[in-house]
Order: C-alpha cells, then structure tokens, then sequence
C-alpha cells in the first residue's frame, strides 16, 4: 500500500463523513464537491493500485525534456572510453587523451572504472551516438533508481511512493541523471543489491538472493569504486541484525573477489591497478587541493551540498520537525553563514578570487544558509532515527548517510553532487519513516505536509536541471558557431578547454591544446573557452582575433565562479547551485603571433 494512502484516504473520509449530508440539501456547488471528491477518488485508487507505473510516467515525465542535452562535464571521457571498447572490448582505457596540461593514457586520467563505458558502447552500437539515443538509453537506471527506492522504502516504510517521489525530485538526482556518467547505474545497481541482500537474510532458503546480491554488488564497484563500499555497510547491517556470523558472510567475498580480479586485469593491462591507483589519486589531489582550506570548512561546504543536492530535506522540514528543533536548525545554519561570511572559517583563497563572489559574498552566504539548514536536517533525520528505533534498519540508513557525507565532504579530493548522489534514496526513506510517526492534526495538513515540499522541491530540481542543460548546450552551440567562423581560415585551429566543449570541437576537427605537444605556428588560431577547466597559461605570443558571449538568460547557475555555484566541483564554489544573474559564457578566438613567453594576451 503506497504512503500516500494516509493523507489521500484522509481527503476521501472527510468528504464522506462531513460533506455527504451537505451534498443532499444543496444544489449545484454541492454536485461540483461531489464530483471532485469522485475524481480524487478514482486518483488515488488508481496511484494506489498502479505505483510503479506511476513512478515510471513520473521519471519519464522528468527527464525526456532533456533527451538532447549536449553531452557535459565528463560525459567524453566516458564516451571516449566507449568508442574504444567498440574497436578493443577487453582494453576499455588502452589509448591517450589530453584532459589535462599533456597528454596521458585514459588508465591516468580517468577515476571510474568501466562498466558505464560498456553500456554506453551497448547503446551506443544499437541506437547510434548521437545526444537523445544515448540519453534515452540512460533512461533506464535512472527508473532503476526509482523504483528501487521504491521497492526498497516498501521494507522500511509505510510510505514507498512518498521515498520514491521525494529521490526523484532531489537535484542531485535529477541532474545526474541527465547525464551518461556512471553516478546514477551504480546508484540502481547499490539499490538492487541491498533489497535482493536484505530479502536473503529473511529467507535463509534461498541463498541464490544473497549470491546475487553479491554479484550486483561487484558489478555496482565495477560501475564506480563507491559501490564498494556497499560490503563495509552490509556487514555492519547483518551483523546487528542476525546478531551472529553465518554462511551469509561468504556471499560477501564475492564482490571482494570481483575487485581484486579487475585490480589484477588492470594491473596486467596498464601496469597499475586501477582501483588502487583511483585511492590514490584522491588521497594526493585531497591534500593538494584542500591545502589552506579548514576541516570546519570542508563540513559547512558539505552540509551545503547535502543539503542543495538533497533538497526535500530542506522543503519537508517544517513538517518533520518541532518548532524549537526548526528553529534550532536555523539558528545554526545562521551561525555558518555568518562564519563564512565574516572569514572566520579558514577558506584560504578558494572562494574569494572570484570578483564577483568576493563582491557579493553577503548573497552567497545567505543563499548557504538555506543549503546548510538541509544538510543539518538530512544528518539529524539519519541521527533521530537511530535514536528512536535502535534497530539494524536504522543503524543501516544512518550509516549510509553520514558514510557518504564523510566520503563527500572530508575524503574526495572535491565536494560534488556527485559523491551526495548515492545518500539520497536513504534520506527520502528516513523522511518517509518521520512521517510515519507524525500525527499531523487534519486531512488538509497531512495533503500540505507531503505533497507542497515535493512539487516545491520538484521545482527547483528541474529549474536547476535546466540551467545545466542550457550551460551543457551552450559549449555546444559555441563549438559549431566557432567552427564556422574559422573553417574557411587556413591556418591550424586549436582550443583551451574540456568538458563537453572539448567533445564537440574534437567533432568539429579542430585539436587539444597541450603543453609540450607539437606546438602552435605562427598564425594558428587558438579557441579559448572562460568557464572551463584545467587551463593553463598559453606560451605563445598571441592577439586577441575576435571575441563571443553567449547569453544565458538564465537566473539559476551549476558550474560559475562568479556567482559561486559548483555543482561539479567546489572548486568552483561553496554552492551547489546558486540564484542570481547567470553572466555569459566568454569564448576568445587567439591568433598566435610567436613562441615568445612573457608577451601574452591574457584572458581571463
């Protein structure tokens, strides 16, 4: 029975009893009641015999309006890898690409393993690699996770739609999953994994659900190295609860034996394992990139993220908590931002090169409040429930949150929704098992309680989805533009940028900049991208040729230093996502004059 069931049924019984005498002493209004109350009726006994279905119109609903969003962020990489996989099925990463500064084998450059790459190289094959084909094949984990929160919240919830619904209309949900990363399959993979572990701890006889499980769990490490950490939680879970090992224990040495051959295949392959290597490489970039920065400040940028990316967190709080928590909640987001504000946290220069962020740091700190006051909430749902319950289940779901956060906010070599992505299923649930100990006063405010906070916080959620696709199409729409503009030039055309600007002028012929490449010739044009990453000081003499803006129109930003949004990475800010004038995105055409240093036109 779906968790909607209380506040509907709660609709349908006040009409019956209050309104049903009424309706016989009057005339026309009372039909008009009637009818309504008839219709949400046969609404709610349609969404409660057919959930699932509901889910799948509901996604669907969601995410075919991105269908051509251009390829993002680190949308080529995985690409890349699976164009490779077509020609070289058992050597996925076994070429070089220019990511960084130089150019390096796809074993160094890439963080993730795989099986994402496999699937896209499957779609890819079948229905062509063109941005709707691709992302309509993407479609299907992301209904994986759906309804696997659903199937999942059925456990531990009278309230399964509600925790379904409120995943789906999470930010940090529904931008992942516009995407062809791996964020949002090894998400439904973990989802279907946990319920398949936790049906075979209840049913010792049939183990083929635990052997399952931990086969799932191995290919979800294999989708991205986070799945991992699925057996830690597992076993944790199972022991708690069965209060005992058992043979159970072996099933988990599955996705241990699943790692430790990819990390040999690896190894053979590229000379370095890749699971070790990606340790590794977020051990040394963390303490590179993290230098100067506070760990007070690493959790606020944390809680923000959690927070933003986790938004009905923030939308159902005043349902889930009493006033004075309410209030206590936001006095110490308060606090935070007056601390971020002020410079009491030791952000080092992080946050502050940016003009405008440094300008405006009053806007960007009050737009923190907001997101710290989610996070709070999302950790004190997760912490309330295990103090209430003591049970394994709650154990489990806090475990999940404050290991992700931990994960997110303190060990990754950045903050990103990306690294949020996999707690929010597990705080839609513990919203869901809130609610299901709340005795809200009347129909009319359980109505309010569940479904304003999700069609607020479904809002916002594609408002910011749409902001990401209008910066994804924008690097698009410059590649082609730009290629016009110089296609008819003789000379050689290179850029500075990656992302998916560097995908669509790859397609458009033009090459890599690189530093210790061929270099460039006097003449040679050189595109330079503004909002992008890892760039680099250009050693060549060079002339500004021309120069575009692409306008956004748009009041919501992901990826912007200046107005401190970065839903990608923190290094572009402590927002996730940020409110205000979205600038233009800058692209300069350079024309090289000469190898001389020290001369350059700079752009910034």
């Amino acid at each position: 029975m779906s968790g909607w069931a209380s506040p509907i049924h709660g609709v349908c019984r006040w009409g019956e009893v209050e309104a049903g005498p009424a309706l016989q002493r009057s005339t026309t209004m009372p039909r008009l009641l009637a009818g309504t109350r008839r219709g949400i009726q046969v609404f709610v006994r349609w969404v409660l015999r057919w959930p699932r279905l509901v889910l799948v119109l509901l996604t669907l609903l969601c995410l075919l309006p991105f269908l051509n969003k251009a390829y993002h962020v680190d949308d080529p990489l995985f690409l890349k890898a699976a164009h490779q996989i077509i020609k070289h099925p058992l050597d996925p990463y076994g070429f070089s690409v220019v990511w960084y500064e130089y150019r390096l084998p796809m074993s160094i450059v890439t963080q993730n393993p795989p099986l994402a790459c496999y699937y896209a190289a499957l779609v890819g094959s079948i229905a062509g690699w063109r941005e709707p084909a691709m992302h309509a094949g993407f479609l299907l984990p992301a209904l994986g996770v759906v309804l696997g929160t659903y199937q999942l919240a059925r456990r531990l919830t009278r309230n399964p739609l509600l925790a379904a619904v409120a995943t789906l209309v999470a930010p940090g949900f529904l931008v992942s999953a516009t995407s062809v990363m791996c964020d949002t399959m090894m998400l439904a993979l973990w989802l279907l994994a946990m319920v398949c572990w936790m049906e075979g701890l209840e049913e010792p006889q049939k183990p083929l659900l635990l052997a399952l499980s931990g086969v799932l769990i191995g290919i979800c490490a294999l989708t991205k190295y986070f799945g991992a950490t699925l057996v830690p939680l597992l076993l944790v879970y199972s022991i708690v609860r069965q209060r005992r090992l058992g043979t159970w224990l072996a099933f988990l040495l599955i996705p241990v034996a699943v790692v430790t051959g990819y990390e040999m295949w690896t190894r053979a392959l590229y000379g370095h394992g890749l699971f070790w290597f990606a340790t590794f490489y977020t051990r040394g970039r963390h303490r590179l990139d993290a230098k100067g920065l506070s760990f007070f400040a690493h959790v606020l940028v944390g809680l923000g993220f959690a927070g933003g990316c986790v938004l009905p967190a923030l939308t159902f709080a005043p349902a889930l908590w009493s006033r004075r928590q309410f209030l206590a909640g936001g006095l110490v987001s308060a606090v935070a931002a007056v601390a971020f504000f002020r410079g009491w946290v030791n952000l080092g220069s992080a946050y502050l090169d940016g003009s405008w962020v440094a300008n405006h740091w009053g806007w960007v700190s009050t737009q923190l409040l907001f997101w710290v006051a989610g996070g709070i909430s999302v950790l004190a749902l997760a912490i309330a429930d295990c103090w209430t319950n003591r049970d394994a289940t709650a154990l489990l779901l806090l475990l999940w949150v404050a290991g992700t956060f931990w994960f997110a906010a303190v060990v990754n070599w950045t903050i990103n929704a990306r690294s949020i992505l996999p707690m929010v299923p597990a705080v839609a649930i513990l919203i869901a098992r809130r609610l299901d100990r709340l005795d809200l006063p009347a129909w009319r405010w359980r109505t309010v309680a569940v479904l304003l906070p999700l069609i607020l916080a479904g809002l916002v959620s594609l408002g910011v989805a749409a902001a990401d696709e209008a910066l994804a199409n924008s690097a698009r729409y410059a590649a082609v533009y730009l290629h016009q503009k110089t296609r008819h030039d003789p000379s050689a055309v290179e850029f500075q940028g990656h992302w998916g600007f560097q995908y669509y002028m790859e397609l458009a012929g033009a090459r890599p900049l690189e530093q210790g490449g061929t270099g460039s010739r006097p003449g040679d044009l050189i595109v330079k991208s503004v909002n992008n990453t890892n760039m680099f000081k250009l050693a060549e003499k060079t002339t500004v040729d021309s120069a575009y803006a692409i306008p956004m129109h748009d009041w919501v930003a992901t990826i912007s230093t200046d107005l401190g949004a970065g839903f990608y990475s923190s290094a572009w800010g402590p927002l996730p996502f940020a409110i205000g004038r979205v600038p233009n995105e800058r692209y300069y055409v350079l024309r090289v004059e000469g190898p001389e240093s020290g001369t350059n036109t700079v752009v910034r």
